[in-house]
């Protein structure tokens, strides 16, 4: 049925008008009558919780970052059978993001590209839509990052302000240094930059866990080299991984995709590069440090097959566009049966 509706209907609309569609109808899954009744069909098997940072994840799949910039959809999504939501990318200061367009769908390859940005109303504006979900029971992590018009020279600052207003709000902090939309965003991952500031929202952090987002483009030894620095600064995990610049390996036509211009991909195309970082990243790090997976998750084998090479939880978003609001349900029935099947 989705498909054929996304086909029709929805594929023929902005992806960016599409998605605000998406969000106002996710909107209304949250409110309280709508959201009793699809738990009663979406909520994960109990066998499927998993405690990390402190909590107890009802499932280990989540959506990531970017899908929910503003805290507006938490209910929708927790209603609909995620595991936990990542908030943002959250800014301390306001901001539109980039112009339009800046989110492009490669139908062929189940991917998107996007430069969204950052676009987001600021820390402030998501610390109180968080302060009146404290008592919603879903998990909730915030994914906070440098504010375009601040100086790379004073990002740690930056990322402090988000630090102090939203860690005690939510359950967990990611620090966002690796879009490929914040100009000198990425220059951050440099041991040398990433050590001082990590420790810096640490601290602003108090209690919330805090965990780092990597890129895919990095080399492997400098991946290792983040992973091992994230445990001597003492944060609690690493979400690998962010969108990627390359373009490699696509179906979609390569005029078509260059025209679409610059911008991170994600979806199905980053499927091995991200399990490949997944395997780095555990390989550096101690068996309880926690691990989030995301890149190129489309079902519930491709979540199983992360969680058996070390990610203590996983995230998706992209393929979200391309299956439907039953995604998560999907994928948590899903994981049932597969464990049920190895036995």
């Amino acid at each position: 049925m989705y498909p054929l509706l996304f086909r029709h209907v929805l594929a023929r609309f902005d992806p960016e008008t599409a998605h605000h569609l998406g969000m106002a109808a996710i909107r209304a899954a949250g409110v309280a009558p709508v959201a009793a009744v699809l738990r009663r069909f979406t909520r994960p098997a109990s066998a499927l919780s998993v405690e990390a940072l402190g909590r107890v994840f009802p499932s280990p799949f989540g959506v990531a970052a970017g899908f929910d910039k503003n805290a507006v959809g938490v209910r929708g999504l927790d209603a609909l059978g995620f595991g936990h939501v990542e908030i943002g990318t959250v800014t301390a200061i306001p901001q539109e993001g980039n112009p339009r367009p800046r989110l492009f769908r490669l139908i062929a390859d189940r991917a998107v590209i996007n430069r969204m940005g950052f676009n987001n109303r600021g820390a402030e504006a998501a610390a109180r839509r968080l302060a009146r979900l404290r008592r919603r029971g879903a998990v909730v992590g915030a994914n906070i990052g440098k504010s375009r018009v601040v100086d790379v020279a004073e990002a740690t600052a930056d990322y402090v302000t988000s630090a102090r207003m939203l860690a005690p709000l939510s359950d967990y902090l990611a620090v966002n240094v690796s879009s490929p939309n914040t100009p000198g965003l990425r220059g951050l991952q440099a041991v040398a930059t990433l050590s001082p500031l990590l420790r810096a929202v640490r601290d602003a952090a108090g209690a919330t866990p805090v965990l780092v987002k990597i890129a895919p483009d990095l080399p492997d030894d400098e991946i290792a080299a983040i992973a091992r620095l994230a445990v001597e600064e003492g944060l609690a995990g690493i979400i690998a991984t962010n969108t990627t610049i390359s373009r490699e390996g696509l179906r979609a036509d390569a005029a078509e995709v260059e025209a679409m211009g610059a911008g991170g991909l994600s979806g199905a195309p980053l499927k091995a590069r991200a399990l490949d970082v997944l395997r780095t990243v555990r390989a550096a790090v101690p068996d309880h440090f926690c691990v989030i997976s995301v890149g190129g998750v489309e079902t519930a084998e491709d979540v199983q097959q992360r969680l058996d090479d070390g990610a203590t939880l996983v995230q998706g978003y992209t393929a979200f566009l391309y299956r439907g609001p039953l995604w998560a349900c999907e994928i948590n029935r899903g994981l049932v049966a597969l464990r049920a099947g190895r036995r």
